[in-house]
């Protein structure tokens, strides 16, 4: 059977008179027949292919689902955060009048959270009048007379000024930009104030800009001049929003207001230029 082998071997493939080099012919025995045939080699190789397709497609399933699971974290955490605070205030301002109504027999939430917000606007409406002011005036005084107090009562106070409707008090005027700390580089801010610098060359005017560095109630003030300073067409309301925020709802395209335009509609709408009452 060998013979008979290598004879149909010597008519497939020819046969140099010397050994070609680099060409090895390897004729299998009978014995190893079966070991070398394409069935057994795949048999060998299939379980290392089998595994590598599982790690492949279980590493799949694993980004896939930690892809999703982060998804959800970032749609419902900002509402869970908000449901959280929206109920304990209604819970805190719920507090201050409900033990009232649990002396008086009657357990029903929510009603001291509506009587606290009745209160609230009733203050603002009696504070808006002269009576009012004196009467809160008077409760200043006392108040700035305390060592400690004073203190807690004037910084909260300015925090409250700033975003109070009435833009008359002492708050924020308006949205600010300048070019801060160098050349291509601007600083979010607030002007509060405007002032006259008297030299010997001239008056100046200069607005005193207030540019936060830590959240709100920490920050620095600049005396810059009105012509440097860049007004975005932002209110109040949402740099402030810009500022706690972090920068990440400020919009995507700001423009500029121009400050003369600025100057005359605040001219219009002091009391010395309103239109008498007939």
């Amino acid at each position: 059977m060998k013979a008979t082998r290598e004879r149909d071997l010597e008519l497939l493939i020819p046969v140099a008179e010397g050994p070609v080099p680099g060409v090895v012919i390897h004729i299998p025995e009978d014995g190893d027949s079966k070991s070398s045939s394409p069935s057994a080699t795949l048999a060998s190789s299939s379980p290392r292919h089998l595994t590598t397709g599982k790690e492949a497609f279980s590493k799949v399933i694993r980004s896939w689902v930690s892809k999703k699971f982060m998804t959800g974290c970032v749609i419902l955490l900002p509402i869970a955060i908000t449901f959280y605070v929206t109920w304990g205030f209604i819970h805190f301002v719920d507090g201050f009048f409900s033990p009232v109504y649990n002396q008086l027999g009657i357990n029903l939430f929510g009603l001291g959270f509506v009587t606290s917000i009745i209160f609230i606007f009733l203050v603002g409406v009696l504070m808006s009048s002269w009576w009012g002011a004196s009467v809160l005036g008077l409760g200043e005084w006392f108040i700035k007379k305390m060592p400690f107090v004073s203190y807690i009562y004037t910084a909260s106070k300015q925090i409250s000024a700033a975003i109070s409707p009435d833009q008359n008090s002492h708050a924020f005027k308006e949205v600010a930009l300048i070019r801060h700390p160098r050349i291509g580089e601007y600083a979010f801010g607030f002007i509060t104030s405007t002032v006259i610098l008297q030299r010997s060359a001239g008056e100046e005017e200069l607005c005193c800009v207030y540019i936060p560095s830590n959240h709100l109630y920490i920050g620095d003030v600049f005396l810059v001049n009105s012509n440097d300073i860049l007004r975005p067409n932002l209110s109040v309301r949402e740099g402030i929003e810009i500022v706690i925020s972090g920068g990440m709802s400020i919009p995507q395209v700001l423009t500029t207001i121009d400050a003369e335009a600025i100057m005359a509609a605040r001219v219009c709408r002091s009391p010395r230029f309103a239109a008498p009452q007939v």
